[in-house]
């Protein structure tokens, strides 16, 4: 037996099976906007994380991988040796632009400048496609004050504002939980001894806290969702696309 591994014929090496809301897989309206898996950097670690940008990057998803040794999947007649499977959930860009925005009012002593200035990082140079995205556009303002001279505005972060923004999201999340039934909190209950004491939304996570609304590092909600492969081909409006380029997950 030979120690390299052989792909099956017929089988596809630029494809993967992923769970995505319907949005990550539009079919792009010109070749150079097709969807875009890269690497930017996580804003609560600072290490290299794993994204998807939609058609166009209006949009910012996370991928989330579940990979277990021996995996493979069944596709028609076909054997697809990568048996990962690939979880892509909406990502508001927001907490990725807080980063650099942090970062640049630290190195800057607090000066106002453009958000391309601001956005910049040598290790990942797609973090620049995140000032494309329509929530940076709409809701930039609720994380910078904000300066505009003729056409141009120019940013600088706003801890105060950050911090209502941030107490906005946890109590978002904390409804939306709430709404389907699910316990959160310091506690942590076994499925078949719930406590019937009440638990207000202050107690469960903490909103009078600044620090440990500050160490969020996501956002967004799941939506309906997409189950099949990923491709990229320029064919029919569908969730199946070839891939063309070198945009793939590592």
């Amino acid at each position: 037996m030979h120690g390299a591994k052989q792909r099956p014929a017929g089988a596809h090496p630029g494809q993967w099976v992923l769970i995505a809301p319907e949005a990550a897989t539009e079919f792009p309206e010109t070749p150079d906007s097709e969807p875009l898996f890269t690497k930017l950097r996580n804003p609560s670690t600072g290490e290299a994380t794993l994204y998807l940008f939609n058609s166009g990057a209006q949009q910012l998803f996370e991928v989330k991988a579940f990979h277990e040794e021996n995996r493979s999947w069944f596709i028609g007649q076909t054997v697809q040796q990568d048996g990962r499977l690939l979880f892509v959930t909406p990502m508001d860009p927001l907490f990725l632009i807080l980063y650099y925005l942090i970062k640049a009012d630290k190195e800057q002593q607090g000066k106002f400048q453009p958000l391309d200035q601001v956005v910049l990082d040598s290790d990942y140079p797609n973090c620049l496609l995140l000032l494309k995205c329509a929530d940076v556009k709409q809701y930039i303002h609720h994380i910078t004050e904000v300066k505009e001279i003729g056409s141009q505005k120019f940013h600088k972060y706003s801890q105060e504002k950050t911090l209502k923004w941030l107490k906005k999201k946890v109590s978002q999340t904390v409804k939306a939980l709430k709404s389907n039934n699910i316990t959160v909190g310091e506690r942590v209950y076994a499925a078949t001894f719930i406590s019937s004491k009440r638990i207000t939304d202050t107690e469960e996570v903490g909103v009078g806290s600044d620090k440990s609304l500050m160490n969020l590092s996501s956002g967004g909600s799941r939506s309906a969702v997409s189950i099949g492969l990923f491709r990229f081909k320029k064919k029919k409006k569908e969730t199946v696309w070839h891939r063309r380029n070198s945009s793939s997950p590592p």
